[in-house]
């Protein structure tokens, strides 16, 4: 009589856990849009998220830190005339965020360091290229400032944020509706898969196929596709009939699976989440109470069942914390951040450990915010491989994030925020137009001698907040906002 050998591994036990109700973000009206994104983008700083709007779409940015319930007046970012699809932080600026929508734009805006102090309407840049809504987003991981969007149309386009400019647009390779794309860890290769039931493998810059594998899943629901380790991808679709399925594949012999496993009968898209320190594949299901955790290996077969977490309510939408985000002494190896129709809660996965001492083998090196290629260099045929840090003492950002400037003068549309740094600032009017001169008069005399100041070296909300923590200049902004004055750059 044979006995059945347990596999040994060091992630057998991960466990996932929500956190208490105080430390979760109520109250949010999740949008009910029927489109199978994320909904939701998390980086160290902020968390963002989806949200119906009417006149137009929204998503709303909260601090980390700012949990319970959310007060209905908070500002959101609503400068789409459509529907907001798909949102994501930049990975080298946690500021930066892109925005793709179903009035066919691309918005990328910059949210100040606290949060919003008022609707935010005018983007950095706006990136006009698509002719049907933009549903897809994914940062380049390694080249800073490069963006990739994938429409309605069938068209994929590389974006030169800086300069507003389309520099790669594949127009020629997709038949139908394109379900997901994603970067490899170095972003030599860019994966999608499409309607047209093949999975393909391109070039970025030349935006030729290196190859393609014809029904990945026999089944005609959405299939979603990312890179593991090694190059080797993994695959997320339906069977005939209609089970949900995993499957890894060796793109150098697309011929057969190295494994495809069937899940359950849910009709819900599976959502993969691939964290290449651990080795580990997250599957969470639009629809689902669950999220699946695999870990992917060398040996057969290869991609191994390891638990699940299970809830009570569904989920409308999931975000993935990186990694320099989690709290490693207390072995958190991922977070996410899971929507349910009136709020958001985290969910902590971790691994039991007994030692307080940081674990080594939980952490290696990853993926830190630093690009180590310029979006011009990449175009021009540079690749550059991550640039990785350490988590021994918790991260700790050692560069100021790389700031976002943009070339005006090749600009469409920008946001005067950002293309009029170099300008004096000023106090423009709003509603009510009453000169600076009659909120001086409500000033003491100490104060109106720092008012040269205020006006002429404030330029934003950052140094705005350092001033006051310098200067006590009591309630000198409730003044200018009771005068409905604010400033701009």
């Amino acid at each position: 009589m044979s006995r059945k050998v347990v596999r040994s591994s060091k992630f057998r036990h991960v466990f996932g856990q929500a956190l208490k109700a105080d430390q979760c973000y109520d109250d949010i009206r999740i949008s009910q849009m029927t489109w199978d994104s994320n909904f939701c983008s998390v980086n160290p700083k902020f968390v963002a998220m989806i949200v119906d709007a009417s006149g137009g779409g929204a998503f709303i940015v909260l601090p980390l830190s700012k949990t319970g319930r959310i007060d209905m007046s908070l500002p959101t970012v609503c400068g789409h005339t459509g529907p907001v699809l798909d949102i994501e932080f930049c990975p080298h600026n946690d500021n930066i965020i892109a925005s793709g929508s179903e009035d066919c734009s691309v918005m990328i805006w910059e949210i100040p360091d606290g949060g919003l102090i008022s609707p935010l309407k005018d983007p950095a840049v706006k990136l006009d290229g698509h002719s049907k809504r933009v549903g897809i987003l994914s940062w380049h991981p390694t080249a800073h400032n490069v963006l990739m969007s994938a429409g309605c149309d069938n068209v994929v386009i590389l974006w030169n944020v800086v300069h507003g400019e389309a520099v790669v647009r594949i127009d020629s390779v997709h038949t139908d509706l394109i379900y997901s794309a994603c970067w490899n860890r170095n972003g030599s290769q860019i994966l999608t898969s499409c309607k047209d039931k093949k999975l393909r493998v391109l070039d970025p810059r030349k935006g030729s196929v290196i190859c393609e594998k014809d029904k990945p899943h026999e089944g005609s629901r959405p299939v979603r596709a990312v890179f593991v380790s090694d190059g080797k991808i993994l695959t997320t679709g339906f069977s005939r009939m209609s089970e949900r399925q995993v499957a890894l594949w060796d793109p150098k012999n697309f011929g057969e699976p190295l494994t495809l496993q069937e899940l359950d009968t849910s009709s819900g898209v599976l959502l993969p989440f691939f964290d290449p320190d651990t080795g580990i594949v997250y599957l969470c299901g639009k629809g689902d109470s669950s999220i699946r955790y695999f870990e992917v290996t060398d040996e057969a077969p290869y991609v191994h069942y390891l638990s699940m977490y299970s809830s009570k309510e569904s989920q409308k939408g999931m975000g993935y914390m990186p990694k320099r985000g989690l709290e490693v002494n207390k072995c958190e190896i991922a977070r996410f951040y899971k929507l349910h129709e009136r709020k958001c809660e985290p969910i902590v996965m971790t691994v039991p450990r007994k030692s307080d001492l940081f674990q080594e083998d939980l952490y290696p090196d990853t993926i830190g915010p630093e690009p180590s290629v310029e979006a011009d260099d990449w175009f021009s045929g540079k690749n550059g491989e991550p640039i990785l840090i350490s988590l021994k003492d918790g991260f700790v950002a050692t560069t100021k994030n790389k700031e976002f400037k943009v070339i005006k003068s090749l600009m469409a549309t920008t946001s005067s925020s950002l293309s009029n740094r170099q300008s004096d600032s000023a106090v423009r009017e709003h509603r009510n137009p009453l000169p600076v001169y009659c909120v001086l008069m409500n000033l003491s005399v100490t104060n109106k001698l720092i008012l040269p100041f205020f006006l002429f070296h404030i330029q934003d909300v950052q140094t705005l907040q350092a001033f006051f923590d310098i200067f006590t200049v009591g309630n000198l902004l409730n003044i200018l906002m009771e005068h409905d004055l604010y400033l701009i750059s």
